[in-house]
């Protein structure tokens, strides 16, 4: 059921044909470990196209999961039985309209647990992945709630350590879901937090459980015609993106190691037992303090080299395709060691060569001395210090604040609060920048910073932003402007629906105990939701809603139990109250104000002046109101960051966008960039470089969609950069 076609593969010396899906073309599958890893979830997640609601998946597993002798059929995971006997749990498969969640039904069994996911996954996103979600005996799916998968033989069951044996016939499938959940999800579907089993041999979290379970059971036809229905996005319900290791297996053992899995492509797996040359002539040139480029002569094979691993002091560093690349983060003043290895694609592995040993650069130049010392957010017993950052021949690496010639911190960023102070008093600071060889530039001139000396500050946190967005893009913003942190227990945040025309009390009660809000910050409260993407949610609600989840303090988690993240699933009528003590104390919204809309499809974001809560909501007053989806300011806060003058954004651009290797920047605006960050669509920082002038070098980042940040005057701007 799966079609394949055969490639012409170009190597250096020779040729080799092989066969895969089509879908799997712009995918580098000569990479092997994490390297491959990425580049699959690159790729499954750029094809994941149509997000599923819950209710959906009833009409993808009809349609996917039917059973192959008779169409009127699914078949349920952890089943075994023909239902000849009189227990309706072990059924092996069950009516195909015969679904719901009572006994005697099939329901949809999350392969991988709700509450196991960090955070726990909800009815949507993963919670609604149909690449795990599989039909299950009602009752039996109850048997085997949120245990953990553990190992097994014969039927499935709970064992005697408390976890969940699937079944002989069922393990391969968990494993390969399992595998499918951690790459498309990352951090947020360990594989170690499913299953019990150890991941001391994997570079990451994988265990060898399911390494063990998609060995020992083989790729079925119905697993097969789950992936062929999913990435034709003409089908109802079906996601665009396929599972990988449904498609070879092999391609766990590639990432992961353990003993070796089925090749269904056969481009791993030949008669070829001879190893590729040893790469010879390894050079190193252009050495300075932090780094050092690394080239070698390519080793020859009777079929074709693959790849090559490199290590650096007997360590692997990583695996290449090329045969040379820059090997950075060393230390300087430091000899390393060097040696590369060859593989072929079926993984025969040469000889290391012989080691190249090089010294990086002595680092004697301090860095420069920081520049821009400014103070704000003055209070009677704290101010902030801010500077702009220091430049350096290798990396700065820490700041040292001094108070009254006293060093008083080393810290990494380029601001610090200094705290336990004296109210109008005068106190003179100055900065100084150390890099990691720590070598240290003079001190910065010094400045006078100047307590308050009456205590008109805030004494109180407060709303400070408001989010009501395409879809389920829901979030606040709480700020605190005092000079304390404050533990959030006594403190909860309710709704009101309507503004009472239905219901005329608060409902709905978030209580934010064991939560802490520092002094002079923000904290920031997401619909779980936020981070799925419908097909109705355009590309600035997308991006808006992956910003909010990745800079969350607290993740409302969306499912029944919490009502789909009540409170945080307002609309644009519900009035949001803040509790302290159950007390309401600030409030967005008019409390029994009838349907009356003040924040459907806006975003509020509170004053700068504003320094108090206010339990009577005034809009034109304290609110600034700004468009649908607009998230650039949350996780900041006017009053606490440096004043900025906003600029257009059309004065800076990124070009060319898609791009290959070089992000051209013009930049016509009288304010430097601080710094670029690149993060994917898991959330996770790629790239980051201080102080971009005319361009940055992305080449090392994998084909795919990225969100690309960067930092002016302490505000933080955002991007979609697509990298082929």
């Amino acid at each position: 059921m799966i079609k394949k076609i055969t490639f012409l593969l170009l190597f250096v010396c020779s040729t080799y044909m092989y066969a895969q899906q089509t879908y799997y073309n712009d995918v580098n599958l000569n990479l092997t470990g994490i390297t491959l890893k990425e580049e699959l979830a690159t790729k499954i997640i750029s094809t994941h196209t149509q997000f599923l609601f819950y209710d959906q998946v009833w009409g993808a597993s009809k349609a996917t999961d039917v059973n192959p002798n008779n169409n009127q059929e699914v078949l349920l995971i952890y089943g075994f039985e023909n239902g000849s006997d009189a227990d309706v749990t072990n059924d092996r498969q069950r009516g195909i309209d015969d679904n719901s969640g009572t006994p005697g039904d099939w329901n949809r069994e999350h392969v991988f647990s709700q509450s196991l996911g960090v955070p726990p996954l909800s009815d949507a996103g993963p919670g609604s992945d149909a690449h795990h979600l599989r039909p299950a005996d009602a009752q039996r799916n109850s048997s085997r709630n949120n245990r953990k998968f553990t190992t097994g033989s014969g039927n499935s069951g709970i064992q005697q350590n408390g976890g969940w044996y699937p079944g002989d016939e069922w393990k391969g499938d968990v494993a390969r879901m399992m595998m499918y959940m951690y790459v498309r999800y990352n951090n947020r579907c360990l594989p170690s937090n499913i299953g019990i089993g150890d991941n001391s041999s994997t570079l990451d979290d994988m265990i060898d459980l399911f390494l063990e379970w998609n060995v020992d059971d083989p790729v079925s036809d119905f697993e097969k015609q789950r992936n062929t229905y999913h990435e034709n996005t003409a089908n109802q319900n079906a996601q665009g993106n396929r599972n990988p290791f449904i498609d070879n297996p092999i391609l766990a053992t590639r990432i992961w190691g353990g003993n070796k899995a089925e090749d269904s492509w056969g481009i791993y797996t030949s008669n070829d037992i001879q190893a590729p040359s040893t790469p010879t002539n390894l050079v190193a040139s252009n050495n300075t303090t932090s780094s050092i480029d690394l080239s070698w002569t390519a080793a020859t094979d009777n079929i074709a080299v693959s790849s090559y691993d490199v290590f650096v002091d007997g360590n692997l560093f990583t695996n290449t395709t090329n045969t040379s690349l820059i090997i950075n983060q060393l230390n300087s003043d430091t000899n390393y060691s060097f040696t590369v290895l060859a593989k072929d694609i079926v993984n025969n592995i040469s000889s290391e060569s012989v080691a190249l040993s090089s010294s990086t650069l002595k680092d004697t130049e301090p860095p420069s001395i920081p520049t821009n010392i400014v103070i704000s957010n003055e209070t009677t017993t704290s101010f902030v210090v801010s500077w702009d950052a220091s430049t350096d021949n290798t990396a700065v690496t820490a700041y040292d604040v001094f108070l009254n010639d006293t060093k008083i911190a080393t810290v990494s960023e380029t601001m610090y609060t200094i705290t336990n102070l004296s109210t109008a008093t005068s106190y003179s600071v100055q900065i100084s920048a150390k890099d990691k060889a720590d070598n240290v530039s003079d001190l910065s001139d010094s400045i006078t910073a100047t307590t308050n000396n009456n205590s008109t500050n805030s004494t109180e946190i407060f709303f400070s932003e408001y989010l009501e967005g395409s879809s389920w893009n829901k979030a606040l913003e709480l700020v605190n402007l005092t000079d304390t942190d404050i533990d959030l227990s006594a403190y909860s945040i309710k709704r009101q629906t309507n503004g009472g025309l239905n219901e005329a009390d608060w409902q709905y009660n978030l209580s934010l105990t064991g939560k802490i809000i520092k002094s002079q910050d923000v904290f920031v409260i997401v619909n779980e939701a936020a981070g799925e993407h419908p097909a109705s949610k355009s590309q600035k609600a997308r991006i808006a809603g992956d910003f909010l989840i990745s800079l969350a303090d607290s993740i409302r988690v969306n499912n029944g139990d919490t009502n789909f993240g009540a409170p945080l699933n307002f609309d644009g009528d519900d009035p949001i109250g803040l509790f302290k003590n159950n007390i309401l104390i600030d409030i967005i919204g008019t409390y029994n104000s009838g349907q009356i809309e003040f924040g459907t499809d806006k975003t509020l974001r509170r004053k700068k002046n504003i320094t108090q809560p206010n339990i009577n909501f005034n809009l034109t007053n304290e609110w600034d109101v700004f468009d649908k989806d607009n998230a650039d300011n949350f996780g900041q806060h006017s009053a606490i960051v440096l004043s900025a003058n906003s600029f257009s954004k059309g004065n800076i651009q990124f070009y060319p966008n898609p791009v290959r290797d070089i992000l051209n920047i013009t930049n016509t605006t009288n304010s430097k960039i601080k710094n670029i960050s690149i993060y994917n669509l898991l959330g996770k920082k790629v790239f980051y470089q201080k102080n971009p002038t005319y361009n940055i070098n992305v080449k090392k980042i994998s084909k795919g969609i990225y969100m690309l940040t960067f930092e002016i005057e302490n505000k933080i701007y955002k991007s979609k950069l697509i990298k082929y």
